[in-house]
């Protein structure tokens, strides 16, 4: 797993080096400013020596990291504008020392130029820059940003140039990955090591490809931290594939009992039946309303119905219990949720069926999930349980908005797998997984094509398919989740993101696992 980093600890890491290693800050920023000027050179393949290339920089150290880029890309040859937000009274230490040595460059080479920034139209100076560097506000943001910062960085995101962001993309909380307005970069170079915030929410969408740039004290000082957070790799969904023997039967490949459907939403049901054997379950079984069985018999591939008395409610009801108790105990996971409605019949159902069987490991979502809302999770034992909300799902199960649950995803994400010992699968762009030990493991794959109907309902299915073969929780999740968005990549570079459906994404679940396994041997 690649390790992810709060702010206050890369914080930590240029003190380490300034006090304990004695490098000097003016070293650190230079450092900084070569490995961040050879990496634009190296990936924005597109530049050419004749472009012109903008930066806008602030008063800071991250504006600093910006006169001193600004100096090496004059030095090799290319004509820079820099648009300095603070005047030179202003700067102070690296920042100013760095602004001075820019300054007599330009004066003795012609090369660049540095403008004060007094109002909004000085930046369209930049709009005909091939590159535009964000070099304004770094790590330091927390909240809302103010003025000018907020117009400035409105005007650039409406630039046609390749966008960079030195570090972290201005307007970006480093720690939540929130920001109100974000500088939009197609590459964000982040120096030291990679921010938490680069990765979900307004940093995913915002941050572009990230490539790590080294500040020269090597990577000691972060390998003795403690880390929580951490973005999956493919080594990581290959651990968690279950191994085969040869004299595997069906029964001790994995048994799931999905419970799902209902006559409103009966669709569902089939996406998580059938994902649990893509994913090489052996025995897998739908309990399904005996009024809808027809429908059931045509759906599903491979998996059996058993199906229960819900005189022709088409939905399930307490009653209905007794019924599956004994297919309940039979699994070695229950898949609980999807399509099966939202009465106050099955709402009853859901909660008993979970507070009756304690040691049974479920894999909880969608309608089980609003069944628990209004704090009723509280009142059962989720210790062996997967949960899998969207967004709007998991605010409405903990009791805040959007907004708020978006503002701190991983408080949130983590408080609520620590205070329950379950595994969280908050499913989003990109899905993370919240573990009891207060982790956090952002899904490294998937696409936009992903946002369809059903695909949840598959996840959900590759997740209790690979538990029931699996005895360990945490990497079976990782293993479906990564696995899932894969086969959604894969079809990505085939189809596009308009032209594969839920059930397409189910279908390439093999061949995910393929890649997977041929990728690691």
């Amino acid at each position: 797993m690649i390790p992810l980093f709060t702010a206050e600890q890369i914080r930590s890491a240029d003190e380490y080096a300034i006090r304990d290693l004695q490098i000097p800050g003016i070293v650190l920023m230079e450092n900084a400013a070569i490995n961040i000027t050879e990496t634009i050179l190296d990936n924005v393949e597109e530049l050419n020596s004749f472009d012109k290339i903008g930066i806008v920089a602030g008063k800071g150290n991250n504006g600093g990291d910006g006169f001193a880029v600004a100096r090496h890309l004059i030095n090799s040859d290319f004509h820079v504008v820099v648009v300095s937000l603070a005047e030179e009274k202003e700067l102070k230490n690296e920042s100013l020392v760095n602004f001075k040595i820019l300054k007599n460059l330009i004066k003795k080479t012609g090369s660049g130029k540095i403008v004060q920034f007094k109002k909004i139209s000085d930046l369209n100076l930049l709009k005909e820059c091939a590159v535009l560097i964000d070099a304004i506000l770094g790590t330091g943001t927390k909240g809302n940003i103010r003025e000018p910062y907020a117009s400035i960085l409105k005007k650039l995101n409406g630039f046609n140039s390749f966008k960079v962001a030195l570090d972290i993309p201005s307007g970006l909380d480093a720690d939540s990955g929130f920001g109100e307005i974000v500088f939009e970069a197609d590459l964000t170079v982040t120096l030291a090591e990679m921010k938490r915030g680069l990765f979900v929410g307004h940093g995913n969408l915002y941050s572009g490809e990230v490539i790590k740039g080294g500040i020269g004290i090597g990577s000691e000082f972060f390998d003795n931290l403690q880390i929580d957070d951490y973005c999956i790799e493919p080594e990581d969904a290959y651990q968690g594939l279950p191994v085969r023997y040869l004299n595997e039967h069906k029964y001790s490949a994995g048994k799931v009992l999905t419970i799902a459907g209902s006559g409103k939403l009966p669709g569902a049901a089939f996406f998580a039946a059938n994902a649990t054997q893509k994913v090489g379950c052996g025995a897998s079984i739908l309990a399904f309303p005996e009024s809808l069985k027809e429908t059931a018999f045509l759906k599903l591939d491979g998996s059996t119905v058993l199906t229960y008395d819900d005189e022709g409610r088409q939905y399930l009801s307490f009653k209905n219990i007794n019924e599956l108790q004994k297919k309940i105990e039979w699994a070695d996971v229950v898949a609980i949720g999807p399509g099966l409605g939202r009465e106050d019949e099955t709402r009853e159902a859901v909660i008993t069926i979970l507070k009756k069987n304690k040691n049974i490991r479920f894999v909880i979502d969608a309608d089980a999930i609003f069944a628990l809302k209004d704090r009723k999770y509280k009142n059962v034992n989720l210790h062996n349980s997967v949960l899998t909300p969207h967004m709007h799902e998991f605010s409405e199960l903990i009791g805040i908005s959007v907004e708020e649950l978006q503002k701190d995803i991983f408080h949130h994400g983590k408080t609520f797998s620590s205070s329950t010992g379950s595994t969280l699968v908050l499913k989003g762009a990109p899905t993370i997984i919240f573990t009891p030990q207060g982790e956090a493991l952002i899904n490294s794959t998937g696409n936009p094509g992903m946002a369809k109907f059903g695909t949840g309902d598959v996840l959900t299915g590759a997740i209790a398919g690979f538990m029931s073969q699996n005895k360990e929780i945490e990497k079976s999740v990782i293993t479906a989740v990564y696995s899932h968005s894969l086969a959604a990549d894969i079809l990505h570079e085939e189809k596009t993101v308009y032209g594969f459906t839920a059930t397409d994404i189910m279908d390439y679940l093999p061949k995910a696992v393929k890649l997977i396994v041929s990728s690691i041997l």
